[in-house]
């Protein structure tokens, strides 16, 4: 991991992401790239006289200004630091910077159960992680050791399931797998699923060695089954994989929703499908 991009609005819970990058910066020697929006937009950048055109300029040197002392903290010391100023407010912005970037991480903060926080002005969580080619980590708390001792990874073992498993295990050795089994049509037998697992992974990893880390279980919703799992397994991160900009992927005959990420009170971690 090289760089990392963290999207702030200097709100609280941003620090809780830009202190969370700098942790993983440190530990993979990485760039964080802090990126502010300004909430000015798109027409008026375009056709602006005079006046608003200096008005414009005088609110870019006030956040720069704003951001120079936002920075300035302890955590951030001995990390290179390149802090990114946007002049308008587009949802797939986060991502062309990622991608202009090189990027390989978004770190961005959330309020969860009371909604997708707006972690800078024009644009959310959602909607980031639904542009988002890279993985996005949504971060609620502020950090403390961020030790992902555990980490979950919600699958119906389908074919597309493949990559964002991949890109997950690579980044985490000790990936436990979810299987949620729901009532309905798209419920299956134990040996059903067993089958499937076991095919998954003989496709993904070319051998059984993970077949112990299934966690099988049953409940009403995909998204119930998911947290009461990983919650049970003591998990550190939740990961979930994406369908971008249709939404989180949907399986097991319903859909896996931006409740997971909103309810979740653990981190969660998005892997693109």
């Amino acid at each position: 991991m090289n760089k990392i991009i963290v999207p702030i609005d200097f709100s609280e819970y941003s620090e809780f992401a830009l202190e969370t990058a700098a942790i993983l910066a440190k530990r993979n020697n990485a760039e964080l790239l802090v990126l502010h929006m300004l909430e000015l937009d798109k027409g008026s950048l375009i056709n602006s006289s005079d006046d608003q055109n200096q008005q414009m300029v005088f609110f870019l040197k006030m956040a720069e200004q704003k951001f120079d002392a936002y920075l300035d903290k302890d955590y951030l010391k001995d990390i290179s630091v390149t802090p990114i100023v946007k002049h308008f407010k587009v949802f797939s912005e986060v991502a062309e910077v990622a991608q202009d970037h090189g990027a390989d991480m978004i770190v961005m903060g959330s309020h969860g159960a009371s909604g997708l926080s707006e972690i800078f002005v024009g644009s959310n969580t959602e909607k980031v992680v639904r542009y988002s080619e890279i993985p996005v980590l949504v971060v609620k708390q502020k950090p403390s050791k961020l030790e992902f001792e555990t980490v979950t990874f919600a699958s119906d073992f389908s074919k597309e399931m493949i990559e964002p498993y991949i890109k997950a295990r690579n980044l985490f050795s000790n990936l436990k797998l979810i299987h949620v089994n729901v009532p309905g049509e798209g419920f299956k037998s134990s040996t059903e699923i067993e089958n499937t697992v076991a095919d998954f992974l003989k496709t993904a990893d070319g051998n059984l060695d993970k077949i112990n880390d299934v966690h099988y279980t049953a409940d009403y919703t995909v998204e119930k089954g998911i947290l009461n799992a990983s919650n049970l397994l003591g998990a550190d991160l939740i990961a979930v994989p994406t369908h971008g900009r249709k939404g989180l992927a949907h399986f097991f005959s319903g859909s896996v929703s931006e409740d997971i990420a909103n309810h979740a009170t653990l981190p969660v971690m998005t892997f693109k499908i």
